[in-house]
């Protein structure tokens, strides 16, 4: 077994940290932000494969992470509960590209004005304060320790090396087909929602958590701001509300702001002592288990 460091600390460094632990390896994570700060804190968490491809490969691994969550969501302290909701389309659609990573998919039959098809199924939602709370005590409970470290390079003393930046691998992987998709949230409080709400094509969601509701969204490439916007944040809410009735009169908690690393592709593969681990898009969540799966089969070969 060797000793490990992993650069990163949102979900994708965290999820590969727990995994190799548990496959023996002496693990220490190290990060310039900590898991609360990172852009995994702002996600509304559904799981959903949004702007990560290849296909293929980003179907196994959400596959298995929908399979891993499913398990989490009978502990509440982990902060996975599995929803039933709805994505509505404006017009008929074939199944979804990664219809086999989920057990059943329906076609939805009671859709909102103005929509001609829709899809229900059930997918886990993620509270994401909780969850990476729940992620940093794994990872403590299992052996592994982590450290809030501001490096200039990846580390280079030997030890095999998991780079889970993000949007920092612009700088540790040398790679600026790395770019910032901005999205901007607004949370709301909790007005007895229990099912979730995606319209694709227009990036509107609702994710409603155990005490309060998120909704979105944005996607602006290229921009790096995380200051909350007024004018978009008015623009979502009435989306939102527009879509989910019931959200009108819902009092505004807080404005978040966070930016996805996208890339072509997902990144993941070794060379020499580093792993790769980046570039997921805005499905950090959605691959974290299936992504930390293949980086423990790459550190033990």
């Amino acid at each position: 077994m060797r000793r490990v460091i992993v650069v990163g600390a949102g979900v994708v460094g965290l999820t590969c940290a727990v995994r190799l632990l548990e496959a023996g390896h002496r693990v220490d994570v190290v990060a310039r932000d900590l898991p609360l700060e990172t852009t995994s804190a702002v996600a509304a968490a559904l799981w959903y494969p949004y702007r990560a491809l290849p296909q293929d490969r980003v179907t196994a691994w959400s596959a298995t992470t929908y399979g891993v969550l499913a398990g989490l969501a009978a502990d509440e302290r982990s902060g996975v509960r599995m929803l039933t909701g709805t994505e509505v389309l404006r017009s008929p659609q074939p199944d979804p590209w990664w219809r086999t990573a989920i057990p059943s998919l329906d076609r939805e039959t009671s859709l909102p004005p103005g929509y001609a098809d829709g899809w229900t199924f059930v997918a886990p939602v993620i509270d994401m304060p909780v969850h990476l709370r729940w992620l940093v005590a794994r990872v403590e409970e299992l052996g592994g320790t982590l450290t809030r470290m501001n490096l200039s390079a990846l580390p280079d003393d030997g030890s095999l090396v998991v780079n889970a930046t993000g949007l920092g691998a612009r700088h540790f992987g040398a790679d600026p087909s790395v770019t910032p998709v901005r999205g901007q949230v607004v949370v709301v409080e909790q007005v007895g929602l229990d099912r979730w709400t995606l319209d694709g094509a227009g990036l509107t969601y609702v994710v409603p958590r155990t005490a309060e509701i998120v909704l979105g969204g944005t996607d602006v490439e290229g921009e790096w701001s995380r200051t909350p916007d007024p004018e978009v944040a008015e623009q979502v809410l009435h989306r939102a509300r527009a879509l989910v009735p019931e959200l009108e009169g819902a009092r505004v908690v807080r404005h978040k702001v966070g930016l996805r690393p996208a890339r072509p592709e997902v990144r993941l593969e070794r060379v020499g002592e580093v792993i790769h681990c980046y570039g997921h898009g805005g499905a950090g969540v959605t691959l974290s288990w299936g992504c930390a799966d293949d980086v423990v089969g790459l550190a033990d070969d």
